[in-house]
């Protein structure tokens, strides 16, 4: 596997081998295979036909699965597709320094953007997921890792721009941006969000949302953050669609733009050299977010 960040360690599969034969006894004479994903926290590897194993990338994704394996239980008999779910946690070992876990394989595609084959009911589905998630009771329930004002990312947003200048038009992304800051804060309790619904995040089987994914940003936050999903993976042509089924107000839906926005400037400006995937998604969802400013303009 190539590494992403300067702090990654060297993940591969004669790794995972060893950490299974020696932590997992019972599943040592499994395959293990490489999982071609575009995800940026953590490494993945097949195990046998029926599970997965996850290695984080860096410490900061180490705390957030704990997370996961806390709270995902509690959640996903109230929501309406397959989530992950834990089947042991491994400790660090043979040179690997944190905690990783092995998972229950689930079966599906990543939805690739620009061509969602049934993206009505895509947009439905989600919106489904999102509002059954917004739903569950938030006693006890953590701060999600984007649960900030929009107003708290413009210094790092702004800097993303400055890299980027060259790269998109920053101009139009600047005034985008501005428009977005200029939106009413949210006001009530926080609810239940994913904070990452990005392609990579998504499974789809036969068009149709089969599970959610990659629960990392988990936790409790400004319900606008989960409507990224209308830019990051839906057409144009369905986001009213997405919208009208859950529904958020005016405000909610100019910070979800704004939070799309954000993400994929930083996304563009960290990964353009580093993972051509998650950069052409970035710059999807740019495109997409400008396109949307200019129609309302």
């Amino acid at each position: 596997m190539s590494t992403l960040h300067a702090d990654e360690p060297r993940i591969d599969a004669v790794l995972v081998r060893r950490l299974i034969g020696a932590q997992f006894p019972q599943w040592a004479g499994l395959s293990v295979e490489a999982v071609d994903s575009a995800g940026t926290s953590n490494v993945m590897y097949r195990l046998g036909d029926d599970m997965v194993v996850r290695l984080p990338r860096q410490p900061g994704s180490v705390d957030e699965e704990a997370k996961e394996d806390v709270w995902l239980p509690r959640l996903a008999p109230s929501l309406p597709v397959p989530v992950p779910v834990r089947l042991g946690e491994g400790a660090p070992a043979e040179g690997y320094p944190w905690r990783w876990a092995v998972y229950r394989w689930i079966e599906g595609e990543n939805p690739v953007v620009g061509r969602v084959p049934e993206p009505g009911a895509l947009a439905t589905a989600l919106a489904e997921f999102v509002a059954a998630l917004q739903g569950i009771d938030t006693a006890g329930g953590p701060p999600s890792y984007r649960g900030e004002p929009l107003k708290e990312r413009d210094a790092e947003t702004r800097d993303a721009l400055a890299a980027l200048r060259g790269v998109i038009d920053t101009d139009a992304a600047a005034a985008a941006w501005q428009a977005a800051l200029r939106a009413p804060e949210w006001s009530d309790p926080p609810v239940w969000i994913h904070a990452d619904l990005q392609p990579g995040n998504l499974l789809l089987s036969g068009g149709r949302l089969s599970a959610v994914i990659d629960f990392e940003c988990l936790g409790l936050g400004d319900p606008a953050v989960d409507l990224i999903v209308a830019w990051y993976v839906l057409p144009a042509d369905v986001r009213d669609t997405f919208r009208a089924a859950l529904p958020p107000d005016d405000a909610a839906w100019a910070r979800g733009r704004g939070w799309a926005l954000s993400i994929a400037l930083m996304e563009l400006s960290y990964y353009r050299d580093r993972n051509q995937r998650m950069a052409t998604v970035a710059r999807h969802v740019i495109g997409e977010v400008l396109a949307d400013a200019a129609r309302t303009a």
